[in-house]
């Protein structure tokens, strides 16, 4: 349906309120409220985000029942200024601007100056007495309206204009070109716009008009758009088009306009943050094409409007309840107020500012809780450079967004993102400054360098918005991008050196340094302790080593949900003992190397017990298929090969074979190796199935784990070890396996002479084991979703080919939404996961239920395992934060519905 027929499509900002925002957009939105507030802010009115959706469905219908709105509303603007749109001698300009529900800053477009021809920009001259100002507007906006509305590249633009500034002298600004300069860029913008889109710029202001509302709507699908939506999980909501009268900060020495955030956004700190520029426009901010001058400055140049500004932010704050980033713009010494909404900020920013509000009295721990972005909770966890290291600093640029990374300079975004697309992960992105269409570039790096900006340009504010480590405005940074390097005085870093940022200080340091993993303390311990308070899902660990145990201790785990076995076996020094097992012909030979492997495993269980002292350990006996403990046969083959060279050698000069032996123990490795590979190894001999063909495995397993457990407890420390069962498809193999390791585990706690609790469960991670889970449950005691495999099998995917062969297409594609090993799907896995809850707890009521598969630590699969009444998620320790947040929110939205 593309009709708009009985739709109210336009709204003017005295219509709307802020709970509008799905249909005016959050700038449109926001636009009203402050209109119904009161607040001095310039008339106009929004095109809704429905309008859009209807657009793409048929473009032209659209704009034709569009048009009659439209023109009453511009007439009515027209009264409330008492301008006359295109008038040559009281000319009404208005900036045209996109605004979708959620914020997405820079992504789409934006016309400033709409309305000037060559006859109105007369008029401003006139009404104004400024010509200067008046053919500086002109200027920008035909270079706005080429490059958004008409798609000529805005580098040509570019280059006009500083062939007039290198005119005046190297380092001229904007604001250096004299009037008669104006003119001349003028005339040669309007020669490139004919040559580009074969005919002169449009004269007519109605046509200008609705060619930029038509630019606005096209923006939504936009390539930067469409990424920033994949990455940040929009729907497609489609955007608001807002129709504002012009306001101009670049009128002269007068005028100016800024960024302003009610709160630090970088650090949360509550003091006042911000930046502007005089004589300017707000597109010259955000660009970064001047480096502008500090909030406080204000103070000494615009006294009385600093104060003004300072009240305004203050009553925005309390009216929304959160941080505010404010858009203002003065002209001619009066203070406008052009966009306010909740502010971008760092992850540790949002956890001050949550915070210091619930202190403040100013929002509840809820609400705290919830206006955390649970799955950027991790970037908390920011490393920084060791103080101890000796580092060599190149230059000093602004902070922009926390944290220390280093990375091999890349100078262009689609260099980035095909590195990364490689497999590449330590990339830096340098640039002169960002655009909007350098958001896949962004995305792609660890973190971004740019020559010019400040901390409101677009670099710094996607940057905090991904959580990545920012330095801009390094002005000592000369980019030359042509030949991909940049100089610092007399040094030269070419395109794939490596350097190193920190965006905590704003250094730009000289390759690669030592970095410091970070710890939990202040604000964030306080946000964690609130979501304690709040969640009633369990969270674990994924921990393998005293070390990982250690670290889920610090973060918060209330016990271990998964200890996979097979990494303690994969040690350098126990490896070759593990592969003597498995080459083994003769059980004696098995038990001996068995033998010297139980010590070892009951010192690591003896050392996660007693770190976990209390808590409960889910220890996986071994699942993974023995070949992946013995080398590459291809690498074996090829070591064979040169034996017997070496030997053939030996034998004809010297007519002995001393490798004989050497020989035939490789080619026993060789045969092995042969006979233990499979078609399909993930599907094999492994798991349950290894226990059953060679149980001594499992059996000294479980003797490392209870004899561990007993003699910690004879000494006073309370274990709760609980032994997993892997790969369990039906209830046969359970039994079998369980009814071995239980006699030795009952012998040991007898011969021990103590009481220990512990329990037998399994991994619900093969279809058929949720199928028939009322079944399993009669033996395992607990269940643990291996959410990994289930999801492997459920789909039918082999996750390595999956991922690296068509999972990209399906998800460009939009086949799949989002990658099904990282974020879980609900639909068919969670569907067998919840028959498996429900069939399991009608067994055995007291089921204990868990997910320890990568999903959990992801936070919409957190808030999954909630609603389908698990008991605890299990995620890595550097997850745990984001798993007690997200099981917060989601206990929180269960009280909401």
């Amino acid at each position: 349906m593309t009709t708009t027929e009985n739709k109210k499509l336009v709204y003017d900002f005295s219509e709307g309120n802020k709970d509008l925002k799905n249909l005016l957009g959050g700038k449109g939105a926001n636009l009203a409220e402050m209109t119904n507030l009161g607040l001095n802010i310039p008339p106009g009115f929004t095109i809704t985000t429905e309008a859009c959706l209807l657009y793409f469905g048929n473009p032209e219908k659209v704009m034709k029942e569009l048009t009659p709105s439209v023109m009453d509303y511009l007439k009515t603007l027209e009264q409330n200024t008492g301008k006359k749109f295109g008038d040559n001698k009281n000319p009404l300009m208005v900036s045209v601007r996109s605004g979708a529900p959620m914020s997405m800053p820079g992504m789409m477009d934006t016309v400033l100056n709409l309305g000037l021809n060559d006859e109105s920009v007369l008029g401003l001259a006139g009404q104004t007495e400024n010509p200067r100002f008046a053919y500086d507007s002109y200027r920008r906006f035909i270079q706005m309206f080429g490059d958004v509305v008409m798609g000529i590249g805005d580098e040509k633009f570019e280059r006009i204009l500083n062939k007039y500034k290198r005119a005046i002298g190297r380092n001229a600004q904007d604001t250096d070109l004299e009037m008669i300069d104006l003119q001349k860029i003028i005339a040669d913008y309007k020669a490139l716009y004919e040559e580009e889109i074969g005919s002169p710029f449009p004269q007519d202001p109605i046509k200008q008009l609705f060619l930029a509302i038509e630019a606005v709507f096209k923006s939504w699908n936009n390539r930067r758009a469409i990424t920033y939506r994949k990455i940040n999980n929009i729907p497609d909501y489609g955007t608001a088009v807002n129709i504002q009268a012009m306001v101009f900060g670049n009128k002269g020495w007068n005028s100016a306009t800024g960024v302003a955030f009610t709160r630090d956004p970088s650090t949360g700190e509550n003091s006042k943050f911000g930046e502007y520029l005089t004589n300017a426009q707000g597109e010259d901010v955000v660009a970064g094409i001047r480096t502008p001058k500090k909030l406080e400055e204000m103070k000494d140049e615009f006294p009385k409007i600093y104060k003004q500004l300072i009240n305004t932010m203050n009553k925005l704050e309390k009216h929304y309840r959160d941080m505010q980033d404010i858009e203002f713009t003065i002209e001619d010494g009066k203070l406008n107020i052009l966009q306010t909404r909740n502010g971008k900020r760092t992850p540790s920013a949002a956890v001050k500012i949550a915070v210091d509000m619930v202190k403040e009295h100013l929002i509840t721990k809820e609400e705290a809780i919830m206006s955390i972005d649970a799955s950027k909770v991790a970037k908390l966890l920011f490393k920084s450079i060791d103080e101890n290291a000796i580092v060599h600093v190149l230059a000093h640029g602004i902070n922009a967004s926390p944290g220390a990374v280093s990375g091999k300079a890349i100078f262009d975004s689609d260099r980035a993102e095909a590195l990364a697309n490689q497999g590449e992960k330590e990339i830096i992105l340098v640039r002169p400054q960002t655009k909007p269409e350098d958001i896949h570039g962004l995305y792609a790096s660890s973190g971004v360098l740019t020559q010019f900006g400040g901390k409101t340009s677009h670099a710094a504010v996607v940057a905090r918005g991904m959580g990545k480590p920012a330095v801009v405005g390094a002005q000592d940074v000369e980019i030359d991008e042509e030949n991909r390097q940049f100089r610092v005085a007399e040094m030269i870093v070419s395109e794939g050196t490596w350097i190193t940022i920190d965006g905590t200080t704003g250094r730009v340091i000289e390759g690669k340094v030592p970095l410091v993993e970070p710890e939990i303390k202040g604000e964030f311990l306080e946000l964690l302790e609130i979501a304690d308070e709040i969640k009633t899902l369990g969270v674990r660990a994924n921990a393998d080593t005293p070390t990982d145990a250690r670290k889920a201790i610090e973060f918060g785990a209330e016990g271990i949900g998964l200890t996979r076995t097979e990494h303690m076996f994969m040690d350098i020094s126990r490896l070759p003992i593990v592969q003597n097992m498995i080459m083994a012909r003769k059980t004696e030979e098995r038990q001996d190397a068995l033998n010297k492997l139980l010590p070892m495993q009951r010192g690591d269980f003896y050392e996660i017990f007693k770190i976990m002292e209390g808590k409960p350990v889910t220890i996986r006996l071994l699942d993974p298929p023995l070949h992946e403990f013995l080398p590459e046969l291809s690498t074996v083959m090829l070591e064979s090969q040169e034996l017997k060279m070496t030997n053939a050698l030996s034998n004809t000069l010297l007519g002995t074979s001393p490798l004989d032996a050497e020989i035939k123990k490789k080619n026993k490795v060789i045969s092995l190796i042969r006979s233990l590979s499979e078609e399909n190894p993930m599907m094999g001999l492994r798991g349950c199935r290894l226990g059953i063909v060679w149980p001594e495995i499992n059996e000294m397993q479980v003797r490392a784990i209870f004899e561990a457990a007993c003699e910690l407890k004879q000494k006073g420390i309370e274990v709760i070890p609980e032994v997993m069962i892997p790969l369990v498809g039906m209830l046969s193999e359970l039994q079998l396996v369980k009814s071995q390791l239980l006699e030795i585990a009952e012998e040991i706690i007898k011969d021990s002479g103590v009481e220990l609790e512990y329990k037998f469960g399994t991994m619900i991670e093969i279809p058929r084991a949720a199928l028939t889970a009322d079944e399993i449950a009669i033996e395992a005691e607990f269940f643990s979703f291996g959410t990994n495999d289930l999801t492997q099998m459920t789909y039918g995917f082999s996750r390595d080919d999956a991922e690296g062969k068509f999972l990209p297409i399906y998800l460009n594609k939009e086949i799949l939404e989002s990658n099904p090993f990282e974020v879980l799907d609900q639909d068919g896995v969670g569907k067998l996961m919840k028959l498996a809850i429900e069939l399991g707890r009608k067994t055995r009521p007291d089921l204990k239920l868990g997910i320890c598969g990568e999903h959990g630590g992801e936070p919409s699969s957190i808030k999954f395992a909630h609603s389908i009444g698990l008991n605890y998620v299990s995620c890595s320790p550097y997850r745990i934060p984001v798993a007690r947040i997200a099981a917060a929110q989601a206990a929180i939205e269960q009280q909401q519905k």
